[in-house]
C-alpha cells in the first residue's frame, strides 16, 4: 500500500475510535440524560454525579497513558479500550442501579482516554516515523461526528418511542460495527528498538513557568467544556419555548466540530499553536454566554455550533502541540495536560449538578464555566505573547 494511502487508513482508525469511545461510549449519555431522568430515578444531582465518575475514569486513563512508555503496551491498552467502550455501552442497559451505572460510566471514561491519548500517541508516532505531517485533525474530526452521530441515533430512537434501556442496547450493537475499522486499520507498532540515532529529539523542554501556564489554562478549558458537553441537551430542553430542541443543539455541536478541527490545523500553521488556542477559547467563551443572554433557537444553535467548533479545536491543538514538543514520547506531555483537563471535568459536573438541583436551573453553572474559560484565555495570552512563545512558533 502506498504510504499516503496508509496514512489515511491510520488516521481513519483513530477517527472510528473517536466515534466509538467518545461519540457513543462517552457522549451518548448526554442526549440520553433527559429520557433517563423521565423514566428512572435519575435526577440533576445524580446525573451530575455519573458525569463526574465518567470523567474520573477519563482522568485515570490519562494517568495510565502518561506513565506507559512502551509502544507495544500502548497498542494493547488502546485495543482493550475499544472493548471496554463496547462493554460499557452494553452495561448501561443491563441495570437500573446507580452504583453499577457509575461503574460503567467510569469504564467508559477509561476507554475514551484510550482513544484520546493512546490512539493519538500511536498515530502521531506512526506519522513522524514515516515522514508524514504530524497533524491529528482528521483523527479528532471523529469526536465531532461522534457527538452528532450519538445525538442523531438517540433522536431517531426517541421518534420510535424506544425506552432508555432499548436505546443503550441498540447503541451497543452499533458500537460493534465501529470497533472493527478502529481495530484493524491501526497497525501494530514496530518491535524494533529505537536507537539514539533514530530517536526523535525533544524540540526543547518547557520552562516551568510556561508548563504551568499551559497546565492551568487547559484546566480552565476543561471546566468550561464539560458543562456544555454534559448538560447542553437538558439545559435547552428546559428553556421556555425550546422543548424538543435539545438533541438538535447537540447534533449541530458535533457537526460543527468535525470540519472545524481541520481548519484549526490550517490556522495553527499560520499563527502558531498558542494564538490559535487563544482564539478558540475566546470564541468558546462567547458560545457559553449566548444561551444565557438570548433565549431563542437561533442563539442556542449558534452557541452549539461555536462550542462544537472550538472545544474540539482546543483539544486537538493542545494534544498535537504536546505530541510535537515530545515526538519521542508524545503521550508524556499529552497525559499531563489531559490530567489537568480531566481533573476539572470531575469537579465541574458534580458541582453544576448540585447547584442546578438547589437553584432549579443551570445559570450559575454556565456563568462559572464562562469565567473559567475567560481565565484560561488570559493564561494562554500570557504564554502566547511572552518570550518563550518562539518555541511554539517553530512547530507551526
Amino acid at each position: 500500500m502506498h504510504l499516503s494511502s496508509q496514512r489515511f487508513y491510520v488516521l481513519f482508525a483513530g477517527f472510528f475510535s473517536q466515534l466509538l469511545c467518545l461519540g457513543i461510549a462517552r457522549f451518548a449519555y448526554t442526549p440520553l440524560l433527559p429520557i433517563m431522568q423521565q423514566q428512572t430515578l435519575l435526577n440533576d444531582a445524580t446525573g451530575g454525579y455519573l458525569a463526574a465518575v465518567n470523567y474520573a475514569g477519563y482522568m485515570s486513563g490519562a494517568l495510565l497513558a502518561a506513565t506507559v512508555s512502551s509502544l507495544q503496551i500502548k497498542d494493547t491498552l488502546y485495543r482493550l479500550g475499544l472493548v471496554l467502550a463496547l462493554l460499557s455501552t452494553l452495561g448501561m442497559a443491563l441495570s437500573e442501579n446507580l452504583y453499577l451505572w457509575a461503574f460503567w460510566r467510569f469504564v467508559a471514561g477509561l476507554s475514551s482516554a484510550g482513544s484520546m491519548l493512546l490512539a493519538s500517541a500511536l498515530i502521531l508516532h506512526w506519522l513522524v516515523r514515516n515522514g508524514q505531517r504530524a497533524e491529528l485533525g482528521l483523527h479528532f474530526a471523529g469526536l465531532g461526528l461522534g457527538i452528532a452521530l450519538s445525538a442523531i441515533l438517540v433522536e431517531v430512537m426517541l421518534v420510535l418511542d424506544l425506552a432508555w434501556r432499548t436505546q443503550w442496547l441498540y447503541l451497543a450493537v452499533f458500537s460493534l460495527a465501529l470497533m472493527l475499522p478502529a481495530w484493524r486499520w491501526l497497525p501494530k507498532p514496530a518491535i524494533a528498538q529505537v536507537t539514539s540515532q533514530t530517536a526523535p529529539e525533544i524540540v526543547k523542554p518547557l520552562s516551568p513557568k510556561l508548563f504551568y501556564l499551559l497546565l492551568a489554562s487547559y484546566f480552565c478549558a476543561g471546566y468550561g467544556y464539560v458543562i456544555s458537553a454534559t448538560f447542553i441537551v437538558t439545559i435547552v430542553e428546559r428553556m421556555p419555548g425550546l422543548a424538543g430542541s435539545g438533541n438538535l443543539s447537540f447534533i449541530v455541536l458535533g457537526l460543527a466540530g468535525a470540519p472545524a478541527v481541520l481548519l484549526w490545523d490550517l490556522l495553527a500553521r499560520r499563527t502558531g499553536y498558542l494564538k490559535a488556542i487563544l482564539l478558540a477559547l475566546l470564541l468558546q467563551l462567547i458560545s457559553i454566554l449566548l444561551p444565557l443572554w438570548f433565549n431563542n433557537v437561533f442563539a442556542v444553535l449558534l452557541s452549539a455550533a461555536l462550542f462544537g467548533a472550538t472545544f474540539i479545536g482546543v483539544v486537538s491543538l493542545v494534544l498535537t502541540m504536546a505530541g510535537r514538543l515530545y515526538p519521542g514520547k508524545p503521550a508524556m506531555l499529552m497525559g499531563k495536560m489531559t490530567l489537568a483537563y480531566g481533573s476539572a471535568q470531575v469537579l465541574a459536573p458534580a458541582l453544576t449538578g448540585y447547584l442546578a438541583a438547589r437553584s432549579g436551573n443551570y445559570d450559575i453553572g454556565l456563568y462559572l464555566a464562562a469565567a473559567f474559560v475567560g481565565l484560561g484565555a488570559l493564561l494562554i495570552a500570557v504564554a502566547a505573547y511572552g518570550r518563550s512563545a518562539i518555541q511554539f512558533d517553530r512547530l507551526s
